[in-house]
């Protein structure tokens, strides 16, 4: 069914209140798919929860939902209440005591109406830990809710050997995510500059650090051009290098160099960077919250898969001490994390799916 409506849930629609102004643009899209089908089972996987009772109780469908990401997390309720700046927080709103309040008044009531819809559900999936404790404290179906992980195609990254390959003196760090500020790439860069003033004391190799992502517009752009001033004014851009949408076959070939991949993004409810980054063999270090903390970079069989950190100095510290790793210890945290890894494959999402939404089907 082609839907003609799908720019009234775009962000762009909504410059302020974008969270009730996709999740109202969503009802008319789900209108307009209903008015020309009206299924037996519907199921959500792109979030728009606020579809649910239209489908349930004038559709008369049963109902799941596949939650990537809870549309309002308590972690957003929580960085307004205590007035701190982030992405979807701006700094002219954490200054002014009031429009605060107004902004955490207005959270509550959607969080509120989230749970509502949300609740209707039959059978909920969710991606990860993270996203369960969210959903279970916003919708309170604990009685139909499960984690599903998201399918990661990590047999294609199983030919890479995990014995270092050096094609080049030093070491490679890489990392892989969208140009998006929630990814928080300056905090790679200032963590790797921190690791360069370290070796400039200590006796570590050469190092590189590659940022490899997707721009989707031109604000990605200007992104990426402040991360490249960023590193000239660290001192730092011969040693930094940016990856804009290359090929796939490309992406393998830094995997295969790198010696450690970063992750820097504060509650990701998953993670498939950091999925990849294991399966090719690269130790990663990744940010001690969400999805990478509780069910990605955890030990397996006894033994440790990744490193995580928080802060600049964490990160450089933790750096550091990879690098000053004996190979053999590094290909032994490789191997566990590649043998870890495999609870995430496509076959291994295929069986969770179809046993979770069974009960739909009968």
């Amino acid at each position: 069914v082609f839907l003609r409506k799908r720019y009234l849930v775009e962000d762009s629609l909504y410059p302020h209140f974008t969270l009730l102004g996709q999740s109202l643009g969503s009802i008319f899209l789900g209108w307009e798919a209903l008015m020309q089908c009206v299924p037996d089972v519907y199921i959500d996987s792109m979030g728009y929860a606020f579809t649910l009772p239209l489908f349930k109780y004038l559709g008369g469908c049963r109902i799941g939902s596949y939650v990537h990401y809870p549309t309002i997390s308590t972690d957003m309720l929580s960085v307004v209440k205590n007035q701190n700046v982030g992405f979807n927080n701006a700094a002219f709103i954490t200054r002014n005591p009031f429009l605060s309040k107004v902004k955490l008044i207005y959270y509550y009531l959607f969080a509120f109406i989230y749970g509502l819809v949300g609740s209707c559900s039959d059978v909920v999936m969710v991606n990860s830990s993270w996203t369960l404790n969210h959903i279970l404290s916003l919708w309170k179906v604990g009685n139909c809710t499960n984690i599903v992980y998201p399918p990661c195609d990590v047999q294609t990254f199983l030919d890479i050997p995990l014995h270092e390959k050096k094609t080049t003196p030093g070491h490679l760090l890489v990392s892989i995510g969208q140009f998006r500020p929630e990814k928080n790439h300056p905090l790679q860069i200032k963590a790797f500059a921190k690791l360069l003033n370290k070796k400039m004391a200590g006796s570590l190799p050469s190092l590189k650090l590659v940022l490899i992502g997707g721009c989707r517009n031109q604000d990605d752009e200007l992104r990426v051009n402040q991360l490249r001033k960023l590193s000239e004014d660290l001192g730092v851009q011969e040693d930094v290098e940016f990856k804009i949408n290359i090929p796939f076959d490309e992406l393998k070939t830094y995997l295969s160099e790198a010696t450690i991949g970063l992750h820097t993004m504060w509650n990701e409810h998953f993670g498939i960077g950091v999925v990849e980054c294991m399966a090719a063999g690269t130790i990663i270090l990744a940010h001690n919250s969400g999805g990478p903390k509780l069910d990605i970079v955890v030990p397996h069989e006894g033994e440790i898969t990744g490193f995580l950190a928080e802060s600049e100095e964490g990160y450089a510290e933790t750096m550091a001490h990879i690098l000053s790793m004996s190979e053999e210890k590094r290909l032994q945290i490789r191997s566990s994390a590649r043998a870890s890894v495999s609870r995430f494959s496509d076959q291994e999402f295929e069986l969770a799916f179809l046993s979770s939404v069974e009960s739909l089907f009968k």
